[in-house]
């Protein structure tokens, strides 16, 4: 092959990806801007000022497509609480302008996982903001956002991204869990640093995975989810020391109530198809009581009090949205519809 051959089939290649890329990004702006135009029916959006440390709001991130989506948004946290009769709340929302795959906040301190679209791969970063939601820190993430959580003081977050496969449900995945602490900045990129105890042995394995992190009020304890082995167990952890220690099986996602006595969380209940059930653990006793929910949830629950946990379901006959739903902590009474169109909350000031 001469070399003008050579350098003929080289430009055509470049100018084929060149082509490929281009048609990618178009593609997706298209099913962006199609995703953020005005929808009849939806709910009421207005851009106003949102803080995190107004006492009586409910912080969630917007899940209606129009304009605003995926935009960090509040109602009154009485108007949620008041439409957990079944039908949902329809007070007006105020939208903040950040975008968030996930969000929460604590303590006037947020975390806002976000994926930015490029020609190849989606640039992904996490956000550190202050109470007007003013960016403090950024950290690029290694993976597609996953899950969220702020330590009670707003001195620790935490963030789960996923570096291999596209959900907890795949055959193969594999997250990568940090830790920051939000004074200093200094960040644990990989909770795999951490020494390992499993039933009461030091444990190590090349499969180790953690996600779903937790936080509880001493500013060093923690709880998550560890993936080895093909099980899942409840660690609890210590940012101080860098160790975990394995608990209980089968618990993916925690959640740890306000009052620091009982992890909500998603058992697996079917592998191949995975399928969740929601449930709450006693952390002094280890008994799981299984919720009213009966739906299976993917997601990591949130604390609305010390009786209530909040969570997302796929909205029904639309699979590109989510509707918040609360049920009853102690696995009494029945589902409730909390906020179409709206995943990601984090527990209301009092």
């Amino acid at each position: 092959m001469t070399p003008l051959r050579r350098l003929l089939i080289l430009a055509v290649a470049v100018l084929l990806l060149a082509g490929l890329g281009t048609g990618l990004v178009l593609h997706a702006a298209s099913r962006a801007a199609e995703k953020t135009r005005p929808q009849a029916g939806g709910p009421a959006i207005t851009a106003g000022r949102v803080t995190l440390d107004q006492p009586g709001r409910l912080l969630f991130v917007n899940a209606a497509k129009g304009p605003r989506l995926d935009e960090v948004v509040s109602v009154p946290a009485g108007s949620a609480t008041t439409a957990a009769s079944g039908t949902g709340t329809t007070a007006q929302r105020t939208a903040s302008g950040l975008k968030c795959l996930r969000f929460y906040t604590a303590a006037g301190t947020g975390v806002c996982l976000q994926s930015v679209p490029g020609a190849l791969t989606p640039s992904n970063r996490a956000l550190i903001v202050d109470s007007d939601l003013h960016t403090l820190h950024t950290f690029p993430l290694a993976g597609t956002p996953s899950r969220a959580r702020v330590s009670p003081s707003g001195h620790f977050a935490a963030w789960t991204v996923f570096v291999g496969g596209e959900s907890y449900g795949a055959a193969f995945f594999s997250t990568r869990t940090s830790i920051v602490d939000t004074r200093t900045w200094r960040l644990v990129p990989s909770l795999e640093s951490f020494a390992i105890t499993l039933d009461g042995k030091a444990y190590h394995n090349i499969d180790v995975n953690f996600w779903g992190v937790t936080f509880a009020a001493d500013d060093d304890t923690f709880y998550a989810t560890l993936g080895t082995g093909g099980h899942t167990y409840l660690v609890r952890g210590s940012i101080s020391r860098q160790t975990v220690t394995t608990l209980v099986q089968n618990v993916e996602c925690p959640s740890l109530s306000p009052d620091g006595t009982r992890i909500a969380y998603k058992k697996r209940i079917l592998a191949k198809a995975s399928l969740w059930h929601e449930y709450v653990l006693d952390l002094s006793t280890l008994k799981e009581t299984p919720l009213a929910e009966h739906h299976s949830v993917d997601d990591q629950a949130t604390w609305l009090d010390d009786d209530t946990v909040a969570y997302a379901l796929p909205t029904p006959g639309d699979s590109g949205s989510s509707d918040l739903w609360s049920v009853p902590a102690d696995g009494t009474g029945s589902p409730h519809l909390l906020l179409s169109g709206a995943f990601s909350p984090a527990a209301p000031l009092k």
